[in-house]
């Protein structure tokens, strides 16, 4: 049985933290070395910490420059064969890292692979399932993004592709999958194993406007890269097209409709497609606009009733 190694970084998510080491100590798998990196938390989850102390392989609490340092700590530390990092407010559904672990064990040539999620609320509730497809590299390049809490990948790739990049904060783990696919194939599994939770204090909601910013920097450093490069020219306009629209919805979710309706607009300049295929954005950037925002709520939440009553 490989040893899987999971990193958990957290700062002063108290509130979810426990749900989240219960998940992963709580996996089937036999072997799981499990790193715990707070970042100088001041709300009690350090005694969260210390309550599980003893099932854990490594933890420290001590100030750090962002996530992505911590969670390159944990990286350093690990042993493990296979490994994932699992924010403080996420979780894993049962049997998870087992069913990663089945997944390589069968595709000895596959050096990273990620499953679907659900999307839950502040206090847990499932509202929707995220269910991805089979991408490839030039698809990473266009900004298909994967639901990092459902991602696994090989300690050997990651010595290959190196650390996450610390100047990165909000497409840190997306400029990490480039890196990775650039050294070996990524599989889809067409399994639910994770859970991401949406709340207010969330990066993608607190600091919406910064994704659009960092999709930039991914593509004009990918463009600069010899290999990745050669992979980005023939699709340079849905790339760029794509950086254009993932702002957009960021800029949606941070509350800047005329903005995002603005970077809609750019991505549909550049290559029609590619903005068509998030239509809702501009639908939503819209009646936001003309005061019809209560309607997009309205949808969203008669969503999650459905969901809600749908679910076992």
């Amino acid at each position: 049985m490989p040893l899987v190694s999971i990193i958990t970084p957290s700062f002063n998510q108290a509130r979810y933290l426990e749900q989240t080491i219960q998940s992963v100590l709580g996996q089937d798998h036999p072997r799981i070395e499990y790193i715990v990196v707070d970042g100088a938390s001041t709300d009690g989850s350090v005694e969260i910490v210390k309550k599980y102390a003893d099932k854990l392989a490594w933890w420290v609490s001590e100030k750090d420059s962002g996530q992505a340092e911590a969670i390159n700590k944990g990286l350093v530390r690990a042993t493990g064969e296979i490994v994932a990092w699992l924010n403080s407010d996420d979780y894993y559904l049962p049997g998870t890292v087992s069913a990663a672990v089945k997944v390589f064990d069968e595709n000895p040539d596959v050096v990273l692979v990620y499953g679907n999620m659900l999307a839950v609320d502040e206090r847990g509730n499932p509202f929707n399932t995220l269910t991805y497809k089979q991408l490839f590299l030039q698809d990473l390049l266009c900004f298909q993004i994967i639901g990092q809490p459902a991602v696994f990948f090989r300690r050997s790739v990651l010595e290959k592709a190196g650390m996450l990049d610390p100047t990165f904060h909000f497409l840190l783990d997306h400029h990490l999958w480039i890196r990775i696919a650039g050294h070996g194939k990524i599989l889809h599994v067409d399994q639910t194993w994770s859970a991401a939770r949406y709340h207010a204090e969330a990066k993608n909601r607190a600091k919406a406007a910064e994704f659009g910013r960092e999709a930039f920097r991914v593509l004009a450093w990918a463009k600069s890269q010899p290999k990745l490069g050669e992979a980005v020219r023939p699709v340079e306009r849905r790339a760029r097209a794509s950086a254009h629209r993932v702002d957009a919805r960021y800029l949606l979710d941070g509350g800047k409709s005329w903005l995002a309706l603005k970077a809609w607009g750019r991505a549909f300049f550049i290559h029609p497609p590619t903005a068509l295929a998030r239509l809702n954005i501009l639908v939503s950037a819209f009646a936001n606009i003309i005061g019809l925002g209560s309607l997009r709520k309205l949808f969203l939440s008669v969503r999650k009733k459905y969901f809600m009553d749908k679910a076992p």
